[in-house]
């Protein structure tokens, strides 16, 4: 069968690409497809092992390689531009528009959802904030093209024959805002390249893009109230300058860490603070991959990894004194943490067990599919 993978841009290296390696990793001889690719050579090659992808008119508009977000309105017209008429099957990995690819009846298209379009959804009134679209009339143009996201999303989402959440909390999320059924496959983690370190520094640790939905400004107020404490912050984005205008001693900005740096921190970490309500967070799972404990929300994906009291402490709401109270709880218990434990308790969050999982199902899902065509 001839096969196309779908991935809404390639750009950076973050989560969703993630998965679209392990995409690349199993169905090699897949052609594939994105808005934009814009991929350094160092990630073509992980991601796509060389390939370039085949792109929409996104591609050659001005200034798309730093800002093709800007051109949101348009990700519907250009997704539904890209042709897969010669394909059987339809892989797409979505955060966005690419569950929207058009089809026909013969093809199967499975999607792997990584979230609805949190800025169209959940999460809009903090995207319209953050973009100061909240005033005047950017907020009544805004206002417009959210409503046309919206109706043209919910549509679309009936598309694909398959859905993939990429945790409970998204399944849920699919069923509310698309009343559509889904299978739970967690995303790769690459814990294997992950070491126990036992012997632990003085210092929380927290990385992370620095936007407005991770609650960065939460730890570091709640640090602030803590001089006692020592914050490292790892990270760069556009809350930078706000979070550092409060000048703190005990809080550290260090800016974006490259992998080997990265892992190091996560391993001496006495604790790693997560605070947003993620859809799955792959980063929490590799700091407890390092023997690191997790101060997490009990919501989202977080609440799916992490085990209070045994791979860290969870803390009911997203606010400054829970965060405050969760660190004094794990103090308490500090000493009952076993870090080879919590280690070894992310291997079932490995890219293996992924990938194993992920062929298998869509491997099932083609023989039903194709099965029932050839009765017909």
């Amino acid at each position: 069968m001839k096969i196309a993978l779908v991935h809404e841009w390639l750009v950076f290296y973050a989560g969703g690409e993630r998965v679209f390696e392990s995409f690349t990793n199993i169905w090699k001889d897949a052609d594939v497809f994105a808005l934009v690719d814009f991929l350094n050579d160092e990630h073509r090659k992980i991601i796509l092992k060389g390939k370039h992808a085949h792109t929409t008119f996104i591609q050659k508009l001005p200034f798309a390689e730093k800002k093709f977000r800007s051109y949101l309105p348009l990700f519907p017209l250009a997704i539904e531009s890209l042709n897969f008429s010669k394909y059987d099957v339809i892989i797409s990995s979505s955060h966005a528009v690419t569950k929207g690819v058009r089809k026909k009846p013969n093809q199967l298209h499975i999607s792997y959802c990584h979230s609805p379009m949190r800025y169209i959804w959940d999460e809009a009134e903090t995207y319209f904030e953050a973009a100061k679209l909240n005033k005047g009339l950017k907020k009544i143009v805004a206002t417009k093209v959210l409503n046309y996201l919206r109706k043209w999303d919910l549509k679309t989402a009936q598309r694909p024959d398959y859905l993939i959440a990429n945790s409970n909390y998204i399944a849920e999320k699919l069923k509310r805002i698309y009343n559509r059924n889904s299978t739970v496959i967690y995303p790769p983690v690459d814990v294997d390249k992950f070491e126990c370190v036992n012997n632990k520094d003085d210092y929380y640790f927290v990385a992370s893009r620095l936007v407005p939905y991770k609650r960065i400004d939460l730890i570091v107020e709640a640090f602030s109230q803590m001089p006692d404490k020592r914050l490292v912050i790892a990270g760069t984005g556009p809350e930078l300058n706000k979070l550092k205008s409060n000048f703190l001693v005990n809080v550290e900005f260090i800016g974006y860490q490259d992998e080997k740096s990265l892992k190091e921190l996560m391993q001496k970490a006495k604790a790693f603070v997560f605070t947003a309500e993620e859809d799955f967070g792959i980063v929490v799972v590799e700091a407890m991959a390092c023997g690191t404990p997790v101060i997490a929300l009990n919501r989202g994906g977080t609440a799916e990894t992490v085990v209070d009291g045994k791979t860290g402490i969870l803390f009911e709401n997203q606010n400054v004194e829970d965060i405050k109270n969760a660190v004094r709880r794990f103090e308490s218990i500090e000493d009952s943490f076993n870090h080879n434990e919590i280690s070894d308790y992310t291997k079932k969050f490995s890219r293996k067990i992924f990938e194993e999982k992920i062929k298998q199902y869509v491997d099932e899902k083609s023989d039903e599919f194709f099965g029932k065509k050839k009765t017909k």
